[in-house]
């Protein structure tokens, strides 16, 4: 069996001081105890299948985001992409109409009001396997408290990580409200 990390001895100090004691030591003991905010995420209508979870961890230096999917869409061949963008919305309630069903949820969540992708709302996308994502994701561009009450979107399609205002991510597919969780942060 091939040994992935050399002794010791043969690392760079920094290296060794990374796997040591890294900057940010304590994100795994966050999920151990319960979130400050989560959401609920609800399919579309013609994505019934979808639910899942989003919570929402406050840390020293930024929000630990872990998101649990299942019902996604599945493609089908030998190369299937089943990537699906996923976003913080501005808007505070998951309605709409027959044509976008999610439309209350608003734009990309933006106070700052960068360019995408350096929206606050902007996260990285939800990678399917088998209509299954999980994602796991450290950021410092929002707190738990700015995110409360407003809105997690799966869109049909990838982030193109470019276009304006939204990525060109297609249709909005399913929705949560991010309420407070019952954690002391």
């Amino acid at each position: 069996m091939e040994r992935i990390f050399t002794s010791a001895h043969n690392m760079l100090p920094e290296v060794i001081s990374l796997y040591l004691k890294p900057k940010y030591d304590g994100l795994a003991a966050l999920l151990r105890r319960e979130p400050d905010a989560q959401a609920v995420l609800k399919g579309a209508p013609g994505y019934s299948s979808i639910i899942g979870m989003t919570f929402f961890y406050q840390a020293d230096g930024g929000v630990l985001v872990v998101a649990q999917v299942q019902g996604l869409p599945k493609s089908s061949g030998s190369c299937p992409a089943d990537v699906f963008a996923f976003h913080i919305h501005s808007g505070r309630v998951c309605a709409g109409n027959s044509e976008d069903p999610f439309a209350e949820a608003g734009p990309h969540f933006n106070p700052s009001g960068c360019p995408h992708p350096a929206h606050a709302g902007d996260l990285p996308p939800l990678f399917g396997c088998n209509g299954y994502a999980f994602l796991a994701v450290f950021t410092n561009r929002f707190t738990v408290k700015d995110v409360i009450g407003r809105t997690v979107i799966i869109h049909r399609s990838p982030d193109d990580f470019k276009t304006q205002s939204s990525g060109d991510a297609g249709a909005k597919i399913a929705c949560g409200v991010i309420a407070a969780g019952t954690a002391k942060s």
